[in-house]
């Protein structure tokens, strides 16, 4: 097959190329190490999904496990999202939540969609479609074993401004690494935040900060996501104070939200303004309890992503950005906070600003300096 060209059909990659079946080795005996007996759940959202779907089968298969496929689309949720009743859109798909009940390793192989592909939906309906879907997110943190995945697609390159090709290229290479040998150098940075009691981010219209004493470190080592790369924890909710601004669209459920401003008191959200799809992002951290709190802040590591595709599962692994979520924490970093939402926003540190850990800076304009 010519180089982004179709073949067999209705796929623009090359469904030959060996480093499918790489990665599908990877994701299976590394990432999720996938042992005789188990049940895994592949979770194939969108068709361009199918040639990770083959190669996640057929190691999963040779592990002598029991490998079960899932489908899912936007294309598919766009007409509950249209024509569904409110009763709908707040539904729990059943067979989903029960297949993380049923599942010891959850795969998610997520091909980039459309990001158009539900304007005009009411804010309010995406929010309730949102939750619902968060719900099922939740049981997989909880149930599985899991790793997620975002592949390139063509509407992903066209986010990105590149070729599919070019960005094919950057995927594999920010995959295929030696995650246990590399990680090692991310672990000493961990083990040097574990000692901080308080971080404080300092940028354009940022002053943040909150407590982490006595809170885990938690690596991202090609584990929970692919590709990966961050340093990640849950501050005390309730110590969060300050605001922040994204000059970056902060995404959720392909709903694209312009210069974000976030600002917190004793650990509550006190305002949330944007400059696009203000309706969505008040719907959202309104959505439960929990929404507007702040689950996690992390710093990307991963040098083989440079460029911004617009997608929070690659952007928040760039070297030198910095990421928080809104709502659910990890609990293994010892976060407590409960929500449907985990809602990643990226701020991208190269372009000026300083990460303190209580007083000692560790990242300047992008780069560890601690």
């Amino acid at each position: 097959m010519s180089p982004g060209g179709k073949a067999r059909g209705i796929w623009v990659v090359d469904l030959d190329d060996a480093r499918w079946d790489q990665l599908g080795d990877l994701l299976v005996k590394y990432s999720t190490d996938v042992s005789r007996g188990q049940k895994v759940l592949i979770a194939m959202s969108e068709v361009d999904a199918f040639p990770l779907v083959q190669s996640v089968y057929r190691a999963a298969v040779q592990a002598g496990a029991f490998p079960q496929v899932q489908f899912l689309s936007e294309k598919l949720r766009h007409s509950v999202l249209r024509y569904g009743t409110e009763e709908q859109l707040r539904r729990v798909p059943e067979l989903e939540a029960y297949g993380m009940e049923w599942a010891d390793v959850y795969i998610g192989l997520r091909a980039a969609s459309d990001p158009n592909e539900h304007s005009g939906i009411e804010a309010s309906r995406l929010a309730m479609s949102q939750a619902a879907a968060g719900k099922v997110s939740a049981l997989r943190w909880a149930k599985t074993r899991w790793c997620l995945v975002r592949l390139p697609t063509e509407a992903l390159a066209m986010q990105a401004g590149m070729d599919l090709a070019a960005l094919t290229d950057i995927f594999f290479e920010a995959c295929l690494r030696d995650w246990r040998e590399e990680s090692q150098a991310w672990r000493r940075w961990a083990e040097n935040l574990s000692r901080a009691s308080r971080i404080r981010i300092i940028g354009r219209e940022t002053d943040l900060s909150f407590d982490v004493a006595g809170r885990k470190w938690v690596v991202g080592d090609g584990s929970i996501n692919m590709p990966d790369g961050e340093i990640m924890t849950s501050p005390d909710t309730d110590s969060v104070e300050g605001g922040i601004y994204f000059e970056r669209p902060a995404i959720l459920g392909g709903q694209f939200v312009h210069d974000m401003r976030l600002r917190w008191e004793k650990g509550h959200l006190i305002s949330a303004s944007s400059s696009s799809n203000v309706s969505f992002l008040e719907s959202v951290v309104e959505s439960d309890a929990g929404a507007g709190l702040v689950g996690e802040f992390a710093l990307g590591t991963n040098p083989s992503l440079s460029q911004f595709c617009n997608d929070p599962l690659l952007d928040e692994k760039i070297l030198g950005t910095i990421h928080i979520a809104l709502g659910r924490a990890y609990p293994e970093c010892g976060g407590t906070n409960q929500s449907a939402i985990h809602w990643d926003i990226i701020k991208d540190m190269r372009t000026g600003g300083i990460v303190y850990a209580d007083e000692r800076p560790i990242l300047q304009d992008g780069v560890w300096v601690g």
